[in-house]
C-alpha cells in the first residue's frame, strides 16, 4: 500500500494513513515497533532518535537506546539495527511516549549538544530550541552542559551552544 500512495511509511514498520500528521507520539510507537518487546521498558530512546521523535532531525538510520548504567547491557548487545549506549539517567530525563521511553527533550538537547557531530547536531538544537512546547531554552541547556561532570567533548558542546546564540534573531 505504500508503493501505491496510500499510506505513507513513517519508519521501518510504522505507516501513516493519508492525512495524518507525525506526531512526536506516533513517531515514538513507530520506533517501538523496531525494538523488541522484551527490551522495550529497558531501554530508552535517546540522542539523534530522540531529536526525530520531537521532530527536530530526519528519521535515524539506526535507532540510539540509551541504557541505564545500573541496569544489565550485555543481554542487549545481540539486538540489530540498533546503537546502545551506557549512561546514568536522572529521574527527569525520560518520558513515556507511544509506548516507548524517550529521553526528555532537555537531556535530547544535552546529548545532542556532547555527542553529535556539529554537521548534525546544530540544525536539530536549532530546531529543539525553536519549539517552545518543548521547554529547551539556550540558557537553560547551555548551564546544563556546564553542570555536566567532566565528560569529553564538553567543550565542543558549548562551542556549538555559542554558535547557536551567535546566530541572528529570527525576525517576528
Amino acid at each position: 500500500m505504500a508503493a501505491d500512495g496510500v499510506l505513507t511509511q513513517l519508519y521501518q514498520r510504522g505507516y501513516l494513513p493519508p492525512g495524518a500528521h507525525a506526531s512526536p507520539q506516533l513517531r515514538a510507537r513507530a520506533a517501538s515497533l523496531a525494538v523488541a518487546p522484551a527490551i522495550r521498558q529497558r531501554v530508552v530512546a535517546g540522542r539523534m532518535t530522540a531529536a526525530w521523535i520531537y521532530g527536530c532531525a530526519t528519521e535515524p538510520d539506526r535507532l540510539a537506546l540509551l541504557v541505564d548504567a545500573n541496569r544489565r547491557i550485555s543481554s542487549l548487545r545481540s539486538v540489530r539495527g540498533c546503537t546502545f549506549h551506557e549512561v546514568r539517567l536522572g529521574p527527569f530525563d525520560v518520558v513515556s511516549m507511544g509506548g516507548l521511553l524517550v529521553s526528555s527533550p532537555l537531556r535530547t538537547a544535552v546529548d545532542v549538544a556532547m555527542h553529535v557531530d556539529a554537521e548534525r547536531a546544530v540544525p536539530a538544537l536549532r530546531a529543539l530550541l525553536a519549539r517552545p512546547e518543548l521547554g529547551v531554552r539556550l540558557r537553560l541547556l547551555r548551564l546544563a552542559v556546564e553542570a555536566s561532570p567532566r565528560v569529553p567533548h564538553k567543550r565542543a558542546a558549548l562551542a556549538k551552544l555559542a554558535a547557536l546564540a551567535a546566530e541572528p534573531a529570527a525576525p517576528d
